[in-house]
């Protein structure tokens, strides 16, 4: 058991330091039948590693949902991962990925898991201006270099929760109250994930603040840094231009951590109210979110928690 508790705070320790483990799957060979890629899902989201159990198939039930297993009498949906991204498994699907995601558990069928290694988050890429598929939000350099490194393609959990159960992801926003910010201020937000760039974008519209949305944690440092120096060359408070910082975790070049300690540990923007908005829920991520700083921790995807997390942040 001490051995167990001492790999837990290993990991999440990692967080201190800009880095993650990330498990490594395959999905069997492309729709040419060429080679088999390696895919990616970060550790955190991960309850269990099981070989496939027997899956019930509910009547009605449709590609890409396999049905239903029974793991220690709790009921889970079972996704076939490859018929997603559009694999063919050569040697079928023999794993189940059981993860925690934004407040529900799911199981992912794979054809292999490969191995965990651990990354710094300078060495994940966005995708989305690459050649990434609809359902990879990253590319991870496994071997930090930058020439004739393997590659891993790290998957948009929530688009694919998203796409493939709609209903029970997305957020009622009709009838939200207004919050009002200072003339010109604006919320800097964060998140890799496009789904969630566009559940946030909605919630923060019906809400009526002002936001500028970014793809990284490192693209929001940026952006505050060029603000920062604006409202030191005017001679104003940073916080009549930055209401507040709405960041994901989990983000290519700089993770939220890493930008909420930068911000909580800069003179010139420590003022600025930070609320983290994660998929990775769990005692050990609220814990580790207090002690670098954030005001607030919301877990994925609840517009009501949000604009209370928001509204008490601003109101700090």
């Amino acid at each position: 058991m001490d051995a167990f508790q001492k790999e837990i705070d290993e990991r999440t320790n990692l967080t201190s330091s800009n880095k993650f483990e990330l498990l490594l799957f395959r999905l069997g060979s492309d729709p040419h039948g060429v080679r088999s890629e390696l895919f990616g899902i970060n550790v955190f989201k991960i309850r269990e590693i099981v070989p496939m159990p027997a899956i019930t198939k509910a009547a009605g039930t449709q590609s890409p949902m396999l049905g239903m297993v029974n793991i220690r009498g709790q009921i889970i949906s079972v996704i076939d991962l490859p018929a997603v991204v559009g694999c063919t498994p050569k040697t079928g699907l023999n794993i189940l990925l059981v993860t925690e995601y934004a407040r529900s558990t799911q199981a992912f069928a794979v054809e292999s898991v490969d191995e965990i290694v651990r990354l710094e988050w300078s060495q994940v890429l966005s995708a989305e201006s690459k050649a990434g598929g609809n359902f990879v939000t990253s590319i991870a350099r496994l071997d930090d270099e930058m020439q004739g490194s393997r590659l891993a393609q790290v998957l948009d959990v929530e688009q694919i929760l998203h796409e493939i159960m709609p209903k029970e992801r997305d957020m009622e926003i009709a009838g939200m109250e207004h919050i009002k910010l200072k003339p010109g201020a604006v919320i800097i937000a964060a998140d890799d994930s496009k789904v969630a760039r566009s559940l946030v974008e909605s919630g923060l519209t019906a809400m009526g603040l002002p936001f500028l949305m970014h793809k990284t944690g490192k693209e929001a440092w940026e952006k505050l840094l060029e603000i920062s120096k604006e409202t030191k060359a005017q001679g104003v408070p940073i916080t009549d231009r930055v209401a507040m910082v709405l960041t994901d975790l989990e983000m290519p070049e700089m993770d939220g951590f890493t930008l909420t300690r930068n911000i909580k540990r800069d003179e010139g923007l420590k003022a600025i109210p930070v609320v983290i908005h994660s998929s990775l829920s769990g005692s050990a991520n609220e814990d580790h979110v207090k002690n670098i700083g954030a005001d607030g921790y919301v877990a994925k995807f609840v517009i009501e928690d949000l604009t209370k997390a928001i509204a008490h942040a601003l109101g700090k």
